[in-house]
């Protein structure tokens, strides 16, 4: 102190510059669309190629931190994100707007893939949870003002703003970096090929769901993600050999983070699909303008403001599981009730029920998180970091994914895209309680009060 509190303010900068960038498009996607002449399906790339991105990146980049240092490698992405940012007022076309939101999307990762270990160097580990907490609080409030900030953009502005806006964000995080922990390197090998075969890996994977998307591209998508399927198992068994793996097959085999992990891309997946599928259901379903949208979107990520710092707390002192499984059954209700709301159900009635939703995600996340990056050693603290980050990136562009496939199905409109979402959440609950079981049938009695 006081240099832990610069450090938390400049984490908490940068953190929010890539969350109101991410989320900041989800409610121009129709008026781009409009403007752009793509069609529904199509235009979730610009949330997809994005996300896309950066799961790519995030696992190799987590571990080219440790050899260049967590804080350099932290601010050349927050640099190359305000390049990148600039390019986008100069694009007229789908594609080049495609383009540059890989390059924002590169800087943003190389900077995320660290964020969680220099988060864990901040905090003391008896406040671990609670630091969590204070990051949702973050990620919540950046959640609430991206679609009103967006709404208002698209409604009032042209809509390249919308790509600009979390700018001056990154200007902050940059004047405070020099507080952030020194960049202490780690003598490693460089693991190029590892990296890029990790990133092909994830493009294939994901890339392969995407071109689903696309009318007579089931067929391409269907062999790209199978070949994806077989380039993983291949990668993991060359992982298995090494001592630091960039794929951290060495955490994700132990059951507190591997079913942590899994359990994170399931409800993230579920938590996404919601809030990428609601615009088009406010908007073209129901008839709301873009900046309506982005209030009624705003339940979600209030709630989320209130109940995060709250979880985190609590995370440090009652078992993640006991939380994690309440809030999974919470949010299957909401959900539920989501799904099945009159055609003309009013700002309060779809209120309430995002409400519900965000506070049963809510009471999942930060102790979820807090258990996977808490139980790593110190010195694999930020492949925790980039798995942690890597679970909830993927599980939001695999949503995009399903919601541009449900889009271009003709389904993306009704209740479907909410019961998928309420199977996920459920999933989500099931790894909690085999995590909690496995642990217990080891005999881990220490460990089982922080499950």
């Amino acid at each position: 102190m006081p240099r832990r509190v610069w450090a938390i303010a400049a984490i908490s900068f940068g953190t929010a510059l890539f969350v109101v960038d991410g989320a900041i498009a989800n409610v121009a996607l129709p008026t781009i669309a409009r403007e752009l002449g793509v069609d529904n399906g199509a235009v979730t790339n610009v949330v997809t190629v994005y996300q896309l991105v950066l799961v790519m990146v995030l696992l190799p980049f987590s571990s080219l931190g440790d050899r260049v240092g967590h804080r350099t490698l932290y601010q050349i992405g927050q640099a190359l994100f305000l390049v990148s940012s600039a390019m986008v007022m100069l694009i007229s076309s789908f594609g080049w707007l495609l383009v540059a939101r890989a390059v924002q999307a590169l800087g943003a990762g190389m900077a995320l893939s660290v964020s969680a270990a220099m988060l864990r160097e901040a905090y003391p580990a008896r406040s671990l949870g609670s630091g969590m907490g204070i990051n949702s609080v973050v990620v919540a409030s950046s959640a609430a003002l991206a679609p009103t900030l967006g709404g208002y953009i698209v409604a009032h502005l042209d809509w390249h703003w919308v790509f600009v806006a979390a700018v001056p964000l990154a200007g902050v995080s940059l004047l405070l970096g020099r507080a952030l922990p020194d960049p202490v390197k780690i003598a490693r090998k460089p693991e190029w090929a590892s990296g890029l075969w990790s990133a092909v890996t994830v493009l294939l994977l994901i890339g392969g769901l995407q071109i689903g998307t696309h009318g007579g591209g089931a067929v391409a998508g269907i062999g790209l993600s199978l070949a994806g399927v077989a380039s993983a198992v291949l990668l993991v068994r060359r992982e298995r050999k090494r001592a630091n793996p960039v794929v951290p097959v060495d955490l994700m085999a132990k059951p507190v983070i591997g079913l942590s992990a899994l359990a994170a891309v399931c409800a993230f997946v579920a938590s996404g699909s919601l809030l990428l599928s609601l615009p088009f259901l406010f908007e073209e379903g129901m008839g709301y303008a873009p900046d309506e949208v982005g209030l009624l979107l705003l339940p979600f990520p209030l709630t989320m403001l209130i109940v995060a710092p709250a979880a985190g707390w609590l995370s440090d002192r009652i078992a993640a599981t006991k939380l994690g499984v309440t809030g999974m059954g919470i949010a299957v209700v909401a959900l539920l009730l989501l799904a099945f709301m009159p055609d003309q159900p009013g700002p309060f009635g779809i209120a309430w029920r995002l409400a519900l939703c965000a506070l049963g995600f809510g009471l999942f996340f930060a102790p979820n998180s807090r258990l996977l990056i808490g139980q790593a050693p110190k010195n694999r603290a930020a492949a925790a970091g980039g798995l942690l980050s890597t679970s909830r990136l993927s599980g939001q562009t695999l949503a995009a994914a399903l919601v541009g496939i449900l889009l271009a199905a003709g389904l993306g409109l009704g209740p479907w895209p909410m019961l998928f979402a309420c199977a996920l959440a459920l999933v989500a609950a099931l790894c909690s309680l085999v995590r909690f079981r496995s642990v217990m049938a080891a005999g881990g009695r220490a460990s089982l009060a922080r499950e």
